[in-house]
């Protein structure tokens, strides 16, 4: 098979003047996220294609400055800091973890746009900063209903990487077990990049639990998924993870998906008129070699899409007039209608199970 085709996005050319508007993408390129680099890479070039297709923004062509927004968290705020300082970025955007946006929207500080397009552990209201990821309200507790209510399974052993995503995400899901009955029977974390879940599965065996609620990353949740169905857990426990898409499904091979759900706001397999468009579009643009269409890539195409509707709105770039406009701000996406509430992006988010090496989307949540 020929190698996946991904898009080179621009550098900074601050000798233009004012012929281009430069946005920060910052997305993995190593690490256990990495996994999902190219895939965010190509979806964000797709937008922008469209973007500067239809005339660009703010009569200004749209250009993608890349960040590796894998490596360490106070790294990638300092390079995102010293281009803002220097100019050469206006906007900043991307799907990264919550670690790594925990350090860089400080040393932004609302000087500059950000849309952070991960799903996240919620909570968020900092100044210039939105947010158009699934939240644990849209996304979680009602998978958690959905379980209690159509497979009887209340309970859960939580199994996370060490970091903020994964144990704010853990107390919410424990909160909303409590409401419902549930029951939390173990709660266990490891290091980004764990390879060795010996461990981990022999406390998931003696938890008793139906199901376990896999707050792994990328790699990580590969691993994972890789040793629990070598070890025959699959015959006996659920597994739900609300960060798994078909990069993760693909490493972790067919044999390791038996009883794998997740949730998310798109699929490539969604059958909506929008969805469908995106991912034909997507083909043609990029061929049948490109990176795996996903939740993750397409969030960040969304990024780049939502800051263009509110600079388009504001007819500006700055902050205060992004956000004077932002509530409210409708707009077509590849997952249907959006719209902005407190800064927050609202939608429509699905349940899916994994078949083999493909999601089948059976619910809207």
């Amino acid at each position: 098979m020929a190698e996946p085709t991904v898009p080179r996005l621009g550098t900074a050319r601050r000798s233009r003047g004012r012929d281009a508007l430069d946005m920060a993408l910052v997305v993995p390129l190593q690490g256990p996220a990495g996994i999902f680099g190219p895939s965010c890479e190509s979806c964000a070039a797709l937008a922008v294609d469209e973007i500067n297709a239809a005339g660009g923004v703010l009569g200004r062509e749209l250009n993608l400055v890349p960040v590796d927004g894998g490596a360490d968290p106070e790294a990638v705020a300092t390079e995102v800091d010293a281009l803002i300082s220097a100019g050469a970025i206006e906007a900043v955007t991307g799907w990264h973890i919550s670690a790594v946006r925990e350090a860089v929207a400080p040393v932004i500080d609302g000087r500059v746009p950000y849309a952070y397009t991960a799903l996240y552990e919620g909570g968020e209201h900092r100044p210039g900063l939105f947010l158009t990821g699934e939240t644990p309200d849209l996304q979680l507790g009602p998978t958690l209903d959905w379980f209690a209510g159509t497979a009887g399974v209340r309970r859960w052993t939580i199994v996370g990487d060490d970091y903020v995503w994964p144990r704010r995400s853990a107390a919410v899901a424990s909160r909303y077990l409590r409401r419902i009955g549930g029951t939390v029977c173990d709660e266990m974390y490891v290091p980004l990049g764990t390879t060795d879940f010996t461990d981990v599965l022999r406390r998931v065996e003696r938890s008793g639990c139906e199901a376990v609620l896999m707050l792994l990353i990328g790699e990580d949740a590969v691993e994972f998924n890789r040793a629990f169905g070598a070890a025959g857990l699959d015959r006996d426990i659920l597994r739900f993870s609300s960060l798994i898409e078909e990069n993760v499904l693909l490493a972790s091979g067919a044999e390791s998906t038996r009883g794998l759900t997740t949730s998310a706001g798109y699929f490539e397999d969604l059958a909506t008129s929008a969805g469908l468009d995106f991912a034909a579009t997507y083909f043609r643009r990029f061929g049948d070699d490109a990176p795996v269409l996903n939740s993750l890539g397409e969030s960040c195409y969304e990024g780049v899409r939502l800051l263009t509707e509110l600079m388009r709105r504001a007819g500006s770039s700055a902050v205060p007039a992004m956000m004077s406009v932002a509530d409210g701000l409708a707009y077509e996406s590849p997952r249907g209608t959006v719209e902005l509430r407190d800064r927050h992006l609202r939608q429509d988010v699905f349940l899916a199970v994994a078949d083999g090496l493909s999601w089948d989307v059976v619910q809207q949540l």
